[in-house]
């Protein structure tokens, strides 16, 4: 039986130093068949995501401590997977000012009302960030078209 040639792969030192952190190790041993771009990937990209939620969490701070008012909008199609975008955004911020708002089909009683105005009470206060999940503007498209509202 003849022996295959393995091409093996060349990291540098940085790439090496990345992949012997606890998160490179996570990554680099997280499927059986080790994929060494896939886990450097992972690995740079979940490094890069804590420094943003370090930025996200002084920006809450900053909010709070100057009474400020932040609206997040998320929009996308459905199954986009904006909801586990915002779970993972929020994971690591104070639950106690921000809030998370999808709002359902309209009720009857908002049907009859301006479509804006079921978002005007879920405004952020002093203090707080809220994320929607959608927003008035693809209500102003998504609610025509699936009957939720009249012309006039």
């Amino acid at each position: 039986m003849p022996r295959t040639k393995v091409a093996i792969p060349t990291l540098t030192e940085e790439e090496i130093a990345l992949l012997n952190t606890p998160i490179g190790m996570k990554y680099l041993f997280a499927e059986k068949k080790v994929n060494l771009q896939k886990a450097l990937r992972y690995t740079r990209n979940e490094i890069k995501f804590k420094e943003l939620q370090a930025q996200l969490i002084d920006l809450q701070n900053w909010v709070i401590d100057r009474n400020k008012k932040v609206v997040v909008l998320f929009e996308g199609r459905d199954a986009a997977g904006k909801g586990g975008a915002i779970r993972r955004i929020t994971a690591h911020i104070n639950p106690r000012n921000y809030r998370i708002v999808a709002l359902p089909k309209p009720t009857v009683e908002e049907q009859g009302q301006w479509y804006f105005q079921r978002y005007v009470n879920q405004l952020p206060k002093p203090g707080e960030m809220v994320f929607f999940d959608r927003s008035w503007y693809n209500r102003a498209v998504v609610e025509p078209v699936n009957g939720f509202c009249t012309k006039s």
